[in-house]
């Protein structure tokens, strides 16, 4: 199961990270059903396993923090294999808990800033964000979304769809290259995130000319999330370089084709950050 998981989340498209944060964590569960011989064995394939799913994608720190979790809470702690086994079976339902809570407040912050008639502008897939447009459709608010393709991938399509299937909302799919056209009719742009390390946000490529391209039209940029993806210190961001047949089926003598993930946004782009906390701003 955990291979698996491991090379699933290696192909994964159009998950949020926080659900791939799960998925990983809840992979560690496998361990408990193995038998081991002694404490230090189990300790051993707890951090050979745990590496194995950080390393699937580290560009997702969100995956890293939940896994680390788990096993710097595990280790040298127990005298017995069913003790290590159960101080891992509760951390891991308290990780994912965590994950789920943060997720679901930051949502119930974000949709309480949102007001009836209010138009907005939304990047890539955001599990949280979509979340919190749905909150505050339910409570009686009409709202208009401008919805960017996020090529090569097309995630926003998915996003465009979810969005037009929740009552009150009215979702309009263009192009990436025409958000500097649209921007101009949003009152602000919502979007979720990767991680924010080191103040930079990463995110999902072409974050990057949006928040710069609304700082220039005087439109805010909102960032919507789980405070657990906000990382002070241990982590390293490293940039996903997708397959180049996502650009372009087939290789072209003489060029070079580039399919980075994630690209760098500065915080000070950024007018405020909604996590399970409250309303941060910038």
């Amino acid at each position: 199961m955990i291979d698996e998981t491991v090379e699933e989340i290696q192909g994964m498209q159009s998950h949020s990270s926080s659900l791939i944060a799960i998925k990983a964590t809840q992979a560690l569960s496998e361990l408990l059903d193995r038998e081991y011989a002694s404490v230090e064995e189990f300790e051993r394939d707890l951090e050979r396993n745990a590496g194995a799913l950080r390393r699937a994608n580290p560009s997702h720190a969100s995956l890293h923090n939940a896994v680390r979790a788990v096993e710097r809470s595990v280790l040298d702690v127990s005298n017995s294999v069913e003790e290590a086994k159960d101080f891992t079976r509760e951390m891991i339902d308290r990780v994912v808990e965590d994950i789920e809570t943060g997720k679901r407040r930051a949502a119930i912050n974000a949709a309480e800033t949102f007001e009836d008639g209010e138009t907005f502008l939304t990047h890539d897939f955001s599990s949280t964000a979509l979340a919190a447009v749905e909150a505050a459709a339910l409570d009686g608010n009409y709202l208009t979304a401008y919805v960017m393709e996020a090529r090569p991938r097309y995630i926003g399509r998915g996003t465009a769809r979810m969005l037009a299937a929740i009552d009150r909302v009215e979702p309009h799919l263009m192009v990436d290259s025409a958000l500097g056209h649209f921007l101009s009719e949003c009152d602000r742009v919502i979007i979720g995130m990767d991680c924010i390390v080191d103040d930079t946000l990463y995110n999902r490529i072409g974050t990057l000319p949006l928040a710069a391209t609304a700082q220039e039209l005087g439109v805010p940029v909102v960032v919507v999330g789980s405070g657990a993806k906000v990382i002070e210190e241990g982590f390293a961001f490293e940039n996903q370089h997708r397959s180049t047949s996502e650009v372009m089926l087939e290789p072209v003598e003489g060029i070079e084709i580039e399919n980075p993930a994630y690209d760098a946004t500065p915080v000070e782009y950024i007018d405020q950050l909604i996590t399970e906390t409250g309303i941060h701003e910038f």
